[in-house]
């Protein structure tokens, strides 16, 4: 297996290098050499380097789409399934400019809205400031996008990051340990959707998220469950009052 292993390293290498541009960033570059399998081509280099790196990616991402900022009359809105580009869940992360009204077409990336270049880098590697017009992502907000919307799979980077410790109990991190947002996103559907774009998108990132025991998780979503009932109660009977005070 080493022999096999060695044999289909020098030959990645060697065509990795043979067309390697020449500002091809030196930290991807350093990354594919370490892997035990070095990736062949610069596109599947930059793949391996932001999958390493989702919290890195997060933080791109996220400083992508404030670079850009919020479309002037674009508002966070749910989907019913027949306008297409819209969540159809206060789960999914707020996307203008996946929706047809806002996007900005082949060579921008959907997710920030920023310009794709070549291998989807984030950066003009060839300096002639040329939009790459087959992409519509980058590769750091391809990472991104999957860390918003399933962080389970990124659940041993998220526990590295706290040393194995849970995050409210300080105890040490189980097997059945859960990633968990700390605030809520129901309650950034009804008291923080208002808040410019950019803003929105931290909800889903790596500052929100937070790994804890399952039973830390059930007694939070416990709580609030309770909340969210009593919050409830307290809009009905606001409502019924009003009512009450407008026939009266």
């Amino acid at each position: 297996m080493s022999d096999w292993r060695d044999e289909k390293n020098q030959t990645a290498r060697a065509r990795l290098e043979k067309r390697l541009s020449e500002r091809f960033p030196a930290c991807v570059l350093s990354h594919a050499l370490r892997q035990p399998l070095i990736p062949p081509t610069q596109r599947r280099a930059m793949e391996s380097y932001w999958r390493h790196r989702p919290l890195l990616a997060d933080r791109l991402a996220r400083a992508l789409a404030a670079k850009s900022g919020q479309p002037a009359d674009w508002q966070w809105r749910l989907g019913s399934g027949k306008e297409e580009g819209l969540p159809m869940s206060f789960r999914t992360p707020p996307s203008p400019y996946r929706e047809p009204a806002y996007s900005r077409g082949p060579g921008h990336c959907c997710v920030c809205g920023q310009p794709v270049y070549r291998l989807g880098w984030h950066r003009n590697l060839r300096g002639d400031g040329k939009f790459n017009k087959n992409a519509t992502w980058h590769a750091a907000c391809v990472v991104a996008w999957q860390l918003w919307t399933a962080p389970t799979y990124h659940l041993r980077m998220l526990k590295l990051r706290q040393n194995r410790k849970c995050a409210t109990t300080g105890r040490r991190l189980l097997r059945t340990a859960e990633v968990d947002h700390r605030v809520p996103l129901f309650a950034v559907w009804s008291q923080h959707r208002s808040k410019p774009w950019p803003e929105l998108l931290t909800f889903w990132g790596a500052r929100n998220l937070q790994v804890i025991n399952r039973a830390a998780h059930v007694a939070k979503c416990a709580k609030e469950s309770a909340q969210r009932s009593k919050r409830r109660r307290t809009t009905l009977s606001s409502n019924e009052s009003m009512i009450e005070n407008s026939t009266s």
